[in-house]
């Protein structure tokens, strides 16, 4: 789970790579703070607007769900890189060399073969809301002011996609680690003990200061 795994990185193809895609998912994971954050000052204008003078913001709820694939999924690569999704680490945990290596291999081509279906099925579902002949590009609209939809339908598979990019890299290092029997191999979140965690946490600690 979160913070409980770390990446090593060295100078090879794969970790330049590594390094190259982690800029764009922090990019990602910045676009979806922010968004998330800007829903404090939507809901504090919009109440605002009511109480003192009577006019709320219009389409709050809209704006609301325009919002949110903005901040559920624009994450979801950064995370993944990190180990930080859900993870059976009790299972995980007591895995060693070649066979955890094998397991975590499936589990990510699991993943990349469901993320492949979902961008394609995500990207069909945007391609039927685009229209370059219709006005502001869109078939379908909000309810209550009419934003046009495909703008964050479209957010749907370029997140997926570079979540699909980051599943690649983790099946190439884990296929790698199999292979050639790595005990701590790059790109991939390694396990970290209770007692390695707690070390982690101090070092941060003592940099704080």
């Amino acid at each position: 789970m979160s913070g409980t795994s770390t990446v090593l990185q060295d100078d090879s193809l794969l970790s330049r790579f590594d390094r190259g895609l982690l800029k764009l998912e922090r990019f990602f994971a910045l676009l979806s703070g922010v968004a998330a954050f800007s829903l404090m000052f939507l809901a504090a204008y919009s109440v605002g607007g009511r109480e003192f003078f009577e006019k709320p913001l219009a389409g709050y709820v809209d704006w609301i769900e325009a919002l949110m694939p903005l901040i559920a999924i624009m994450g979801v690569a950064y995370v993944q890189r990190d180990g930080g999704h859900i993870r059976m680490d009790i299972l995980i945990g007591v895995l060693k060399g070649r066979v955890l290596w094998a397991v975590e291999l499936i589990t990510v081509l699991l993943m990349l073969v469901l993320m492949v279906a979902l961008v394609w099925g995500s990207w069909a579902h945007f391609d039927r809301s685009f229209d370059m002949s219709r006005p502001l590009w869109s078939r379908d609209s909000s309810i209550d002011i009419g934003l046009p939809i495909w703008p964050m339908k479209l957010l749907v598979p370029v997140a997926f996609g570079v979540l699909c990019l980051r599943l690649v890299l983790q099946v190439w290092a884990y296929g790698r680690a199999l292979v050639l029997g790595l005990e701590r191999p790059v790109v991939v979140p390694l396990h970290r003990s209770v007692a390695e965690q707690a070390e982690a946490e101090a070092h941060q600690l003592e940099g704080a200061d």
